[in-house]
This record gives C-alpha cells, sequence and structure tokens, in this order.
C-alpha cells in the first residue's frame, strides 16, 4: 500500500511538472525567438513525458498486484470461514448468497484497495497545483482551492444514493440466485410433479422485479459516470476563462496562461480518481457488508473442547458434516461449567476442562436422551415415529449439538473434536457431492484411494451399474451434485463414499430412501458384510434393512420405547408394526 501510495503521489505530481516546462518554452524560447532555449526546453519535455511513463506503468503494476492480492486473500478468509462452519451453512446462508460473495463482492471489495494509492496521489496533487497557481495569481489559487471540493460535493448525493440502491439490488441478485440453483439442483423433481412451468413463472417474476432494480442502479451509475466527466469539465472551462481574461488585462503572461490551462487540464485527472474513488468505496462497502455478514456466521456450540491431545490431523469425507472448527481452543480458567442438554434441562453435561481421552478401540455409544445404546461391532437399526427425532439424535450421537452423550462411558463432548470427526462418520442421505472425476469423488482425501477399494464399495452400495453406465466408468467426470445422475444413483454414490472412509463409527441417515425394492435388498445384505465387525448405526423405517440388523430400537417422542429384533418387534410392538408398514393396512397384516 505505501508503495502504490509513493508510485501514485509521484505520478499525479509530475503531471504538473510538463504544463510548467511548456510555459517555458512558449515564454524563454517561442516569444524570444531563442532556438537554444526553446530546444532545451522541449528535451526537458520529452524527458519529463519518458519519466511520467515509466511511473504510470510502475502505479499500475503495483495497484494491480494489490487488488490481486487483497481478492486472493479474501477469497482464503472466506474458505477458511465455509470449511470452519461446515454443516451449519446451509441453514444460515443461502446458496447464492455464499456464489455472489465469492464470484462479485470479493472482486469490488479488492477493487477499493486500488483506490488508496491514486487517492493519495490525487490530495498531494491537488495541493501542489495549488501553491503553483498561487505563485502565478491567487485568485487563480483561490478558484482552485474552492473548486474541486465543490465538484466533490455536487456528486457526494449521488453515491449516498447509490449505496441505497446497491444494497437492495445486490440483496435481491444473492435471492434470485439462490433460487435459480434450487430450480437446477431440483428440475427433474419438477419435471415430474409438473411444476417446471410454475417455477419458471414464479423465476421469471423474479427476474423482472430484478430487472427493475438494476435499472434504478444503471440510472444512478448513468448520472455518476456523467457528472464525473462534465464537472470536472466545466470546471477546467470556468478556470481558463478567468485566465484568458487575466491574460487579456496583462495580469498574467501568455506563458502563464498555457501553464494555467496545463495545470488545471492535469488538475481533471485527480479529481477524476476521487470522484471514481468515491464510487467504487461505495459499491465496496456494500460488498464488505455482504462478506462479513458470511464471516460473522458462527458454528453451532457443540460444546466440550474442539482439540485433540493425540491426533495431529483428520481425514474427512467430502460431502459429510464438517467439524466446527479444527483450530485448538484453550480451555477456559477456572472451574468447569455444567451445560444442560437439549430438550432435557434436568440433565447436567460436563464441561471438562481440556479434552478427555478418547476409547482406545471401538466402545458403546449411548445417547442418555433417548436411551439408545449402539452396541459396539455391530449394526444396529433405528426406527423412528417422527424423522426429527431420529435427525436430533445422529446430530448428538455425532457432536453436532450440545448432549449427554458418552462414548466409551466418556463424555462425547469431553473428547477432542478431532477425534471424534476423524472416528464418528455421520453420512447424510443428501450428503453435498463436489464436481471431479466419480474416482475423485469417491476417493475424497484419503490418498490410498486405491480402485480396488473402491469398487468394493461400490458393490457393497450396489452401484457397480453407475460406474458401468457413465462413459468412462470411474474416469467420468462430474457437475457439482452429479445432477446428471438420478437421485437413487447419488444416493448409493454417497454411500459407498462413506463406506469407502472406513469410519470406526459409521452413521447412516435413510441410505435407500431413492431407490428401488431389489436395489434396497442387495445394499442391505450387502452392508452388513461391509461393516462386519464394525459398529454402524441406520436410521430408517426400511422393513429390508431393518430386518438385516443385529438389534433394532424404535423410538417414539424422543425415547427408546422398544429394542430388539426385526421379528421380534413385529411380534409385540403394535406402533413398531405399524411404522414399519408406513400405513398400510394389507402390507400390516402381512407382518403380522
Amino acid at each position: 500500500m505505501l508503495r502504490g501510495s509513493l508510485f501514485g503521489t509521484a505520478w499525479m505530481t509530475a503531471l504538473s511538472v510538463r504544463p510548467y516546462l511548456i510555459s517555458r518554452a512558449v515564454d524563454d524560447g517561442l516569444r524570444t525567438g531563442d532556438t537554444r532555449a526553446l530546444a532545451l526546453w522541449v528535451a526537458a519535455i520529452v524527458v519529463a513525458g519518458v519519466a511520467l511513463s515509466w511511473l504510470g506503468i510502475m502505479r499500475h503494476r503495483t495497484m494491480t498486484f494489490i487488488r490481486e492480492d487483497a481478492k486472493a486473500r479474501s477469497a482464503a478468509v472466506v474458505l477458511r470461514q465455509l470449511s470452519r462452519v461446515g454443516a451449519v451453512l446451509p441453514r444460515r446462508a443461502a446458496a447464492g448468497e455464499v456464489a455472489t460473495v465469492g464470484g462479485t463482492d470479493i472482486d469490488r471489495a479488492a477493487q477499493v484497495m486500488t483506490v488508496t494509492g491514486p487517492g493519495v496521489g490525487a490530495v498531494v496533487a491537488y495541493l501542489v497545483v495549488a501553491v503553483v497557481l498561487w505563485s502565478i495569481s491567487p485568485l487563480l489559487a483561490l478558484c482552485v482551492l474552492v473548486g474541486v471540493p465543490s465538484v466533490v460535493l455536487v456528486v457526494a448525493p449521488l453515491l449516498r444514493r447509490l449505496e441505497r440502491a446497491e444494497s437492495v439490488y445486490r440483496q435481491q441478485q444473492g435471492e434470485l440466485t439462490a433460487r435459480s440453483g434450487d430450480i437446477v439442483a431440483g428440475l427433474r423433481v419438477l419435471a415430474g410433479v409438473g411444476g417446471r412451468g410454475l417455477f419458471a413463472r414464479r423465476y421469471a417474476a423474479r427476474s423482472r422485479d430484478l430487472l427493475v432494480e438494476g435499472y434504478r442502479v444503471g440510472a444512478v451509475n448513468s448520472w455518476i459516470d456523467a457528472a464525473t466527466v462534465a464537472v470536472p469539465g466545466l470546471f477546467l472551462a470556468a478556470v481558463v476563462w478567468l485566465s484568458a481574461r487575466m491574460t487579456v488585462t496583462g495580469d498574467i503572461s501568455v506563458g502563464e496562461l498555457v501553464a494555467v490551462y496545463g495545470y488545471v487540464a492535469t488538475l481533471v485527472v485527480p479529481v477524476w480518481f476521487l470522484l471514481e474513488g468515491g464510487h467504487q468505496l461505495i459499491r465496496g462497502r456494500v460488498a464488505a457488508r455482504r462478506i462479513v455478514a458470511l464471516l460473522a456466521v458462527t458454528p453451532d456450540d457443540v460444546g466440550g473442547p474442539r482439540d485433540t491431545p493425540t491426533r495431529a490431523g483428520v481425514a474427512t469425507v467430502p460431502g459429510s458434516r464438517q467439524p466446527a472448527s479444527p483450530t485448538p481452543v484453550p480451555a477456559p480458567a477456572g472451574p468447569a461449567t455444567p451445560l444442560t442438554a437439549p430438550g432435557n434441562p434436568a440433565i447436567p453435561v460436563p464441561a471438562p476442562a481440556g479434552p478427555l481421552a478418547a476409547p482406545g478401540g471401538p466402545a458403546d455409544l449411548h445417547d442418555r436422551s433417548s436411551g439408545l445404546t449402539v452396541r459396539a461391532g455391530r449394526l444396529t437399526a433405528l426406527a423412528a415415529a417422527d424423522p426429527a427425532d431420529a435427525l436430533a439424535l445422529a446430530d448428538r450421537l455425532g457432536r453436532y449439538t450440545v448432549s449427554d452423550a458418552t462414548w466409551g462411558g466418556v463424555p462425547l463432548t469431553g473428547v477432542g473434536l478431532e477425534q471424534v470427526r476423524a472416528r464418528i462418520l455421520v453420512a447424510d442421505h443428501d450428503a453435498y457431492l463436489f464436481a471431479g472425476t466419480l474416482w475423485e469423488v469417491l476417493r475424497g482425501t484419503r490418498p490410498d484411494g486405491d480402485r480396488e477399494r473402491i469398487a468394493s464399495a461400490l458393490h457393497a452400495a450396489s452401484a457397480e451399474d453407475v460406474v458401468d453406465a457413465l462413459p468412462r466408468g470411474l474416469d467420468t467426470p462430474l457437475d457439482t451434485r452429479a445432477r446428471s445422475l438420478s437421485g437413487g444413483q447419488r444416493q448409493r454414490i454417497r454411500l459407498a463414499r462413506a463406506l469407502l472412509a472406513e469410519p470406526e463409527v459409521l452413521i447412516l441417515v435413510e441410505p435407500t430412501s431413492a431407490v428401488d425394492a431389489h436395489t434396497e435388498a442387495r445394499i442391505a445384505e450387502r452392508l452388513r458384510r461391509a461393516r462386519a465387525g464394525r459398529t454402524t448405526l441406520v436410521l430408517t423405517t426400511s422393513p429390508l434393512l431393518l430386518g438385516r440388523a443385529d438389534e433394532v430400537a424404535h423410538l417414539v417422542a424422543g425415547r427408546v420405547a422398544a429394542t430388539g429384533t426385526h421379528a421380534d418387534l413385529l411380534d409385540r410392538d403394535p406402533d413398531y408394526r405399524r411404522l414399519v408398514a408406513r400405513g398400510d393396512a394389507d402390507a400390516e397384516q402381512a407382518l403380522r
């Protein structure tokens, strides 16, 4: 920034050198007929032009570097924030909002950084020209000292109006971008239910509203652009007219008239930079507010320490729920403060002063709020009367919220968050799929993602046909969210990715909700073999998956109402039987 200010100041100040040299060439060379003096002043003008060109190049290079560096640094900060908040982000900010922040707002905020160098140079050049003009005529210097601030004051109301209009426009643009993303993501579903036309009309209506708002912003911008050129031009004309009158009356010489014109014409450049800088500053402020709002999003409080004493890094699965923060947080001094489990204020949750050691090997997971125990090394299924209760339980066992869950008798909130994320994986049925080849999507961050292990995971997820249908198999590139695949294909790819991660504890949320019965039966059989000897919890109401579980728990109103095998619960729990039959009386009768 300092280097940019120095080059900007030197370049703008040097603009006023050539008018002085030209005035000397007129007075000392042309008017007196001194050819030698004229040649010397012309040579000086050429040298000044070369120096001015070099300063201009260096100023531009420096400010370009500052702008691009600011963009790169801002993008890095935003990316770190997005990874830090993880699963919280979709609930706090729309996808379109994030897209516009990363695509437009960062660029506009970085543009403000280029205002500093020319801005400082413009102020210095303004003062230098005023001092030089004072030596020629105090009246002309006074016109410059008063005129330049007046020019800025004329444009200032337009800048404030632009800030208001730009804020509304950017907000509506983010909302429309989010809506378009949602429509594209659910295009197949919309076509299936006949809703494509309805959403297209709604999108068109919102687009027209945004267009009207865009015209408002464009109108203000056009007035600012016109004023940026016209007002300094009128100011130049007024000063030149005044200096011409003074030349006629003999107050200043012809050479000084030429110099005054050059000085004031030179001053147009700093004035333009000041006005353009104000324009960029307003747009940058609007963009900066949106960036700050995104950076202000905080991850949910998951309780306990976030650091871990035994692991330096964590390999995560892309698209799975991400850790709230990998940054170590020091333990607060003083006695530990008990936390309260959500939904059960009577149960205190210990908040240890430092991270507790995680179980040395496979261990039971126990959720005291619901009474569910997930046995180590076994396949457990959970059938919930209310899907929201099942999701809340997954959040507690995966430590995405403060809970009273224990892991091998150790409070889950007391274990370092990195260890929890490394060993317990919650795999949603609609987890995000990043763009890349299918092999890259499945491999994730694991460097040992060999094709044999990938083939085994695909087989367990009954997804071999997905690979076979792609033109280049595993090397076929997929777009964001794998929109070229069907819903069932995407779900099987997500399941294969979760299995490939090989976590110690795997919590699957409705892993077969979008597949047909035959595929679901194959997945149920293969999933049991793939996870043999490892702790697995499946949240589902599918009788095919429930029938393959070692133990099934029936969750009613957030509490475990019954446990046993699938056959046992069908026999002795009418509510469980109705849940599995999904309200079909004939199916319920067949399950008896």
